[in-house]
């Protein structure tokens, strides 16, 4: 794991404090292999009564960490940011390589055969590398909304959900959410547009939950009052709103993963999985061999 010091830097005595708890704190998560966005640390902080929840703080919380990782008391890999990343295209060495990585990526699509097609949707960008492990287990599709989704975007997936209904399938969408004004209407709005564009779906909002917040308590914020949505809200839910980054990673894993099961047929899913791992085996033996099959077809060109 890589601490690199870049800067020399002296630090008081308080901020070495928070620095030897975020390393406490990220390294746990690493060890169950999660990594945490500057937000997420920020709530576990706050969790354990370390820090205020107050917006002071948390930008205190990210100069301190800024510095701790340029002063080499932090490792790189702990803090990430989710919404920026670089992409490019994949290159191999050889065509061997290419047939290497080609049997490891070989999947059939288990879902085809379910009696219900399964679709896991998250309102923020910056959480969607913690969703990511159970749906890439469960081979289960997902994305960020940011926010209120896109006209463009809801009227594809009513699209791309209607075609799983008219080859038998239920489609299911879980979504999660910040259960605050705007966080809250979001489940009902993906639920009514997919409506009217034509898709009998079931939209299934699995957190962040009332009940959820009673049992996990995670540290509250004021509800925006400027929210269009706030005095409906505030009338049902009181002055006081709750982020969905306030849950710890591992819990959200394990509440996607559970929900997913529900809607999925074991018997199903073991069966095409054993089809999609013989095939697999059959192209590793292909790319384990292929020197042997590029010889046979240099000794029989014309």
């Amino acid at each position: 794991m890589p601490v690199i010091a870049y800067i020399d830097k002296s630090f008081t005595r308080t901020s070495l404090a928070v620095i030897e708890k975020a390393n406490e704190i990220c390294a746990a998560y690493a060890a169950q292999g999660f990594d945490l966005t500057l937000r997420q640390l920020y709530y576990q902080f706050v969790a354990r009564g370390l820090l205020p929840n107050k917006d002071t703080e948390y930008k205190r919380l990210g100069q301190i960490v800024n510095d701790a990782r340029l002063a080499g008391l932090l490792d790189w890999r702990y803090i990430v940011d989710r919404t920026r990343n670089l992409r490019a295209l994949s290159h191999w060495q050889t065509p061997g390589s290419v047939l290497d990585s080609a049997a490891y990526g070989y999947r059939t699509d288990r879902w085809a055969s379910q009696p219900h097609r399964v679709e896991v949707w998250i309102e923020k960008d910056a959480l969607v590398g913690v969703i990511a492990g159970a749906c890439e287990r469960l081979d289960v599709p997902y994305f960020s909304c940011r926010g209120y989704t896109s006209q463009s975007e809801l009227w594809g997936a009513a699209q791309r959900l209607i075609r799983h209904g008219k080859n038998g399938q239920d489609p299911i969408v879980i979504h999660l959410g910040d259960h605050d004004p705007s966080g809250i209407d979001m489940t009902r709005d993906i639920t009514d547009r997919l409506a009217l564009f034509g898709a009998d779906v079931t939209v299934r909002r699995i957190a962040l939950n009332m009940d959820q917040v009673r049992h996990y308590q995670p540290p509250p914020n004021p509800a925006k009052l400027t929210d269009a949505r706030a005095t409906g809200y505030i009338a049902r839910h009181g002055y006081q709103s709750w982020e969905l980054d306030a849950l710890d990673p591992a819990t959200l894993d394990r509440l996607i993963e559970s929900t997913i099961r529900e809607y999925r047929d074991q018997w199903l899913w073991d069966r095409d999985t054993a089809a999609m791992e013989a095939d697999r085996d059959r192209l590793t033996e292909i790319a384990r061999r292929f020197d042997e099959v590029t010889a046979y077809l240099d000794d029989n060109e014309d």
